[in-house]
């Protein structure tokens, strides 16, 4: 049997393995089996595709390995969608009240209520989001928000 069939074979073992136990290093040492294959292929010998399965395994696994975990370790802190405009600043275009109201938010208009149903936020004041209940952001203004809100720029 050929050497490359061994390394593709490896590569494919290892590859399974990997989905099976989503440990990434398995699945890095599956991509450097495939390139001793590929060197194998090619007609490099034995000690070239073992060279380069370990020149590949290490950089795998020292450089890609480190940043794959930190990626998945960043949790929740990585908003997106709705859930990134809770805390933004906004800009009212039409007056805000416990029902209705149009606010400009991140470069788009959206409708908006005030989280104080007894309060009336006039067009051109600043108001933070405090929450997006569908398709409508509730807000309060910033001027009276306790302590005043961090700035954050639409």
């Amino acid at each position: 049997m050929d050497a490359w069939l061994i390394w593709l074979v490896l590569a494919v073992g290892l590859g399974i393995v990997e989905i099976l136990t989503l440990t990434f290093a398995l699945g890095l040492l599956a991509v450097a089996a495939l390139v001793a294959a590929l060197l194998g292929a090619v007609g490099l010998p034995v000690a070239a595709q073992i060279i380069g399965f370990t020149a590949t395994a290490a950089a795998g696994l020292y450089l890609v390995r480190p940043i794959m975990r930190r990626q998945l370790n960043r949790g929740p802190d990585a908003r997106s969608g709705a859930e990134a405009l809770v805390g933004r600043s906004g800009v009212v275009l039409q007056e805000v009240d416990g029902d209705s109201g149009r606010i400009k938010l991140s470069g788009e208009e959206w409708s908006a209520r005030c989280i104080d149903e007894d309060l009336v936020i006039p067009v051109g004041a600043r108001v933070d989001v405090v929450e997006i209940d569908g398709a409508t952001a509730v807000v309060y203004p910033r001027e009276a928000l306790p302590g005043g809100a961090p700035e954050h720029t639409s």
